[in-house]
């Protein structure tokens, strides 16, 4: 008997993880046990799931999703751990290539949000030291008829702008 390298064991497991959690979403679905809601926030949810799922098999540690402080606008769709780099992640979602690619949907106002409860989040963490951290970007391009496509932009932008490594599936 072989035995797989323990990241390809991680990966099996992050595979059968996902394919369950998608068959129980379907089925919930189907069900009627998941409330309405727009097709957007829907391609949003399921781009979320699947950035979640490839960050997961890409090495990332996911400390939170969704993350948001109170009553102020806006969310962190994921946070992560990447070795010893705290990461804020956005995620962009698409069912179709339209004249910008998703990552442009991250204007000047987005990133200004996200550097806010970033600042909110690294506040609440316990002692005095701070990781170093990074603003990613994932899309996930959902086309008929084609495998979805997940794309990392890791280091997008930064508490001021800086270079971009991109990093895809």
């Amino acid at each position: 008997m072989i035995i797989p390298k323990m990241q390809s064991w991680k990966n099996l497991q992050t595979g059968a993880l996902q394919h369950c959690v998608s068959s129980l979403d379907w089925l919930a679905k189907r069900r009627g046990r998941m409330p309405e809601q727009p097709a957007h926030l829907e391609t949003g949810e399921r781009g979320e799931e699947a950035a979640f799922f490839f960050l997961r098999r890409s090495g990332f540690t996911i400390v939170a999703r969704r993350w948001n402080d109170g009553p102020s606008p806006g969310d962190l769709d994921l946070i992560a751990w990447h070795e010893d780099m705290l990461c804020f992640i956005e995620v962009k979602t698409r069912t179709t290539l339209g004249m910008a690619p998703a990552q442009a949907a991250v204007d000047q106002n987005k990133r200004k949000i996200l550097r806010r409860l970033a600042g909110q989040y690294m506040r609440q963490l316990p002692g005095d030291d701070r990781p170093e951290t990074r603003f990613d970007i994932v899309t996930v391009y959902e086309l008929a008829g084609k495998p979805r496509e997940v794309r990392l932009i890791a280091g997008a932008f930064g508490w001021s702008e800086r270079s971009v490594r991109e990093y895809s599936n």
